[in-house]
């Protein structure tokens, strides 16, 4: 599709990704239509307007949940998982009702899905996955996604790993380095309750001295992943969103500090992360587990990253802040 004769429709723009997503698909000349709560173009309460939205629509891209940077309370827990799967179903009632159905579906996923892994990578033919609450919400993610037929529709899951660019985690990570925080999270041992071994939300120590990987992804190539897949009509199902060189959390946070000029960081314990995560209202999953992901389908079919490396990715995110 030539840019500038194609119509897309984002769902679940309002995050950092989608926002800008529609910024950039909109100055290439799309005409792009959102799908979500207030100032959108249609509702998720509005399954007729939902359908009318994405009639003969080249390209969906659905990035609605609630964010998995809170508290894992029951109540928490229920709407990250129906604010993906809900969706998700929602948007394949829609496609199943018109008259002519949008070309590409792309969905969000996460690179969460896999174990935490230390020992080798995990790639979408070789890779593991895991368990535990955020596991079983990607899993119950891709199932709504993947459910029944769409045989007008191509569908690809992106398997994302930590996205990085202005507004992502790393901006409470470069807030730590300026406070002199900047040193490794550690992970120890911790105790464990009865409901949080239940609800899958324990976090079980594993990897030592900041040796956990951290595979991340530069914003600027989500876009490029979605731009290549758009020209790779052969290529469908789970699809890593990773660069193809991961790091881990020590090198991350020395790295950062480099590119800040921040010549020291104090490190973290066990027991300071878990105080400091329950007082903020988030997990120390987020930064103790070990995320090793490679992005096998993409290198494989060709797909070059703007930005393979670390430091200059950092280099250019925080260059664009000052």
């Amino acid at each position: 599709m030539t840019p500038g004769t194609d119509r897309i429709v984002i769902a679940g723009a309002s995050g950092f990704i989608g926002q800008y997503l529609a910024r950039e698909f909109r100055r290439q000349g799309s005409r792009v239509q959102l799908i979500g709560r207030q100032g959108s173009d249609a509702s998720w309460d509005d399954p007729a307007a939902i359908t009318d939205l994405l009639e003969g629509v080249d390209l969906l891209v659905n990035l609605a949940g609630k964010s998995v940077n809170c508290r894992y309370t029951a109540a928490n827990r229920a709407e990250i998982l129906r604010s993906r799967v809900d969706t998700t179903r929602r948007l394949a009632e829609a496609i199943r009702a018109c008259d002519e159905p949008p070309a590409f579906w792309i969905n969000s996923s996460t690179a969460t899905i896999y174990r935490h892994a230390d020992d080798r990578p995990m790639t979408e033919s070789t890779g593991e996955l895991g368990d535990g609450f955020s596991v079983g919400i990607a899993k119950a993610w891709e199932e709504a996604f993947f459910a029944g037929v769409l045989p007008a529709t191509r569908r690809v899951a992106l398997r994302m790993a930590i996205v990085l660019g202005d507004g992502s985690a790393l901006v409470p990570l470069m807030a730590l380095v300026r406070f002199g925080l900047g040193g490794a999270q550690l992970d120890g041992p911790w105790f464990s309750t009865a409901a949080r071994r239940t609800a899958g939300t324990f976090h079980q120590f594993r990897s030592r001295g900041g040796s956990q990987k951290f595979s991340w992804v530069h914003l600027a190539d989500v876009l490029g992943v979605i731009r290549f897949l758009r020209s790779h009509p052969e290529i469908s199902g789970v699809v890593n969103v990773s660069s193809p060189t991961p790091s881990d959390n020590r090198t991350v946070m020395q790295t950062l500090r480099d590119v800040l000029g921040m010549p020291f960081g104090l490190p973290a314990q066990r027991w300071m992360l878990e105080l400091g995560t329950a007082a903020i209202r988030s997990e120390t999953e987020l930064v103790l587990k070990s995320r090793w992901v490679l992005p096998e389908r993409l290198i494989s079919a060709g797909y070059e990253f703007e930005y393979p490396e670390l430091r200059p990715a950092l280099r250019n995110i925080v260059g664009s802040r000052r």
